[in-house]
């Protein structure tokens, strides 16, 4: 059974029927990364690319389930999370990851879809936080996010958006990558912030262009080469230089 032995990407989210985000992101964004992904799915959603119809959530013993038999069939080595609905299924995909803690885990805090739609109740965010956050390797908010999970404004400026991204590492996080994908200026920068350490820029070109699940696309990549064995820091600028080559594909493609 090679394919057992093979690094897997186990992704834990919502379905989007338009294709353009959630698990189909994830999936076609780990593959062309070469590496095998396998699945415990969150959510079924109906959307188009305007707007969410509907959200089933998953049963959450029946998510963690999927997850364990996941993990159980594959060499899984990084857990990708995305949309997660529920309270009740925050708490059981921290169940599972307590019971898996050498395996790093990318969690993209899905708080709302582009188009406004609620994607979490807002007692799952107190959970999320809780229990959830400090058992990942990395979680990847972008302004908006990290200003409701620290509870104030979004920041205005790089500083501010320093000092919120430290107040949520104090509550107990391993790693923050604050996304300046929503911020201005001519340059798009991602700062990844540890415990004690200096804040680490990754910077890019700001392309005038948009595209749905950008945010599902930067936390598969990085889990991708975490996946492979590289460092978080250079998964991160990996799966930065990933996203900003598909965002000016796609500006290309529209002109």
């Amino acid at each position: 059974m090679a394919l057992r032995r093979e690094p897997h990407v186990l992704v834990v989210g919502g379905s989007d029927s338009s294709g353009g985000a959630g698990i189909a992101r994830d999936i076609e964004t780990i593959s062309s990364i070469g590496v095998r992904t396998c699945l415990a799915v969150t959510a079924l959603t109906v959307q188009t690319h305007e707007a969410v119809m509907k959200i089933h959530p998953s049963q959450p013993d029946l998510v963690a389930d999927q997850m364990r038999a996941a993990l159980q069939a594959n060499k899984v080595a990084a857990i990708k999370i995305g949309m997660l609905a529920t309270a009740e299924i925050v708490v059981a995909i921290a169940g599972v990851l307590r019971e898996n803690l050498q395996v790093p885990a990318i969690l993209d805090p899905v708080l709302a879809s582009t188009s406004g739609q609620a994607l979490l109740d807002a007692r799952a965010v107190a959970v999320m936080k809780c229990d959830l956050m400090p058992l990942c390797r990395l979680v990847t908010p972008n302004l908006m996010e990290l200003a409701l999970l620290v509870g104030l404004e979004p920041a205005v400026d790089e500083g501010g958006a320093v000092w919120q991204g430290q107040e949520l590492l104090a509550a107990g996080m391993q790693a923050l990558l604050i996304k300046g994908g929503h911020a201005a200026g001519p340059r798009s920068t991602d700062i990844l912030l540890h415990f004690d350490q200096e804040p680490i820029r990754f910077d890019t070109p700001r392309l005038s262009v948009s595209m749905r699940g950008t945010g599902c696309m930067l936390a598969s990549a990085i889990a991708a080469h975490l996946a492979n064995a590289r460092s978080l820091e250079d998964s991160v600028r990996e799966g930065k230089l990933f996203a900003f080559k598909r965002l000016q594909k796609n500006a290309a493609g529209r002109n």
